[in-house]
């Protein structure tokens, strides 16, 4: 590989090298960003994003996640506050958010869930009546655009997962969304111990969040391919859903008009009227060698770390509890072939209790 080779006779494999200028200024192109700092992964991004925002006290957050998400909370020495999600997108719900905020809430952290946005209006006017910084958890919305462009232009920050079963990938890594120079610099710094440029002394309590030339290349690599990787997405989605429009009781998540989607996920919700429950129709799948994921469960105001808190009681998340155990991911992928999709569209439209 001609990136490979570079990087040996370059001799450097880390530490803001080649390769991951390349691909930063690479994605701010192909993202319609104008700022962006490479990181190891989307969970130290996530760690990075919200040190550096120098958040206190609560932040409110959605249940609805991979763990990661609140995790980066509590590495950052706060409260997560669980607010419940909107039945429909799946996101946190505007609407239930100004509720939960207290003198101590200083953020907002949603995630733009299986891609789909947020209501991120709806999220910037409860921020700025409140005068709360907004990070959005962009790991599934690579690529991503509303009418206005860019869906990481919303928020103070936002970060992407580049892990392998992101639609883009550099085998781990992810990114913060900078909204200037300045906030880059400082991202820059905090990834790199908070080491001052050139290394003469430590200014931050920073960690090492930096991205490998390796990874940076393979990234590079991905990139030249995305689109055509996009539309074959788009065609597995397109082709599930129109095998599924009419079998009863099972409901695709729209979330977002076509044009705007990434298709990185396909959540299907089993509903009352499908005859087997979630888990049964988990099962009858896996049984013919097709794996869903019931993701995401458990939520995250289940899990010990959380559940004692008094924002994480079921009664407080009526929506994201009955959601939970209802939906599972299909498989997609780009060389996942129509046979097989009209197989499991099948399996899905044949069971029987």
């Amino acid at each position: 590989m001609p990136y490979l080779q570079e990087i040996w006779d370059r001799r450097m494999l880390t530490n803001g090298g080649p390769m991951e200028q390349r691909l930063e200024a690479a994605l701010c192109d192909y993202l319609g960003v104008e700022h962006l700092s490479l990181i190891c992964n989307g969970t130290q991004a996530l760690i990075t994003a919200v040190q550096a925002a120098e958040l206190t006290g609560e932040v409110i957050t959605t249940p609805y996640s991979f763990v990661a998400t609140a995790h980066s909370l509590l590495w950052n020495q706060l409260t997560p506050v669980f607010v419940d999600i909107d039945p429909d997108t799946m996101n946190l719900d505007p609407a239930r958010i100004e509720a939960a905020i207290t003198e101590r809430t200083t953020a907002i952290l949603p995630v733009h869930c299986y891609g789909h946005p947020c209501d991120v209006q709806g999220i910037r006017q409860v921020a700025e009546r409140h005068g709360l910084k907004v990070i959005y958890d962009a790991a599934h919305a690579f690529g991503v655009r509303d009418q206005g462009g860019s869906l990481l232009r919303h928020g103070d920050l936002a970060v992407l997962s580049f892990h392998a079963t992101k639609v883009f990938s550099t085998f781990e890594g992810g990114a913060i969304i900078c909204p200037d120079e300045a906030t880059k610099r400082r991202i820059d710094q905090l990834k790199n111990f908070g080491l001052v440029p050139g290394g003469a002394t430590v200014e931050f309590t920073g960690s090492n969040g930096k991205m490998s030339e390796i990874h940076a290349a393979f990234g590079l690599l991905q990139l030249k391919n995305l689109d055509e990787t996009l539309e074959r997405r788009r065609l597995v989605d397109q082709r599930y859903r129109e095998g599924l429009a009419a079998v009863a009781g099972i409901r695709c998540i729209d979330g977002v008009g076509e044009q705007l989607a990434n298709h990185a996920y396909f959540p299907i919700l089993v509903e009352a009227a499908y005859p087997l429950s979630r888990d049964a129709l988990f099962e009858h799948l896996a049984a013919h060698q097709i794996h869903g994921r019931r993701y995401f469960q458990p939520l995250l105001s289940s899990l010990p770390m959380y559940r004692s808190l008094p924002s994480a009681d079921p009664a407080n998340l009526p929506v994201a509890n009955r959601l939970v155990e209802q939906v599972i991911c299909l498989p997609i992928y780009p060389n996942l072939d129509h046979e097989t999709v009209d197989f499991i569209i099948d399996l899905i439209a044949g069971a029987r209790a």
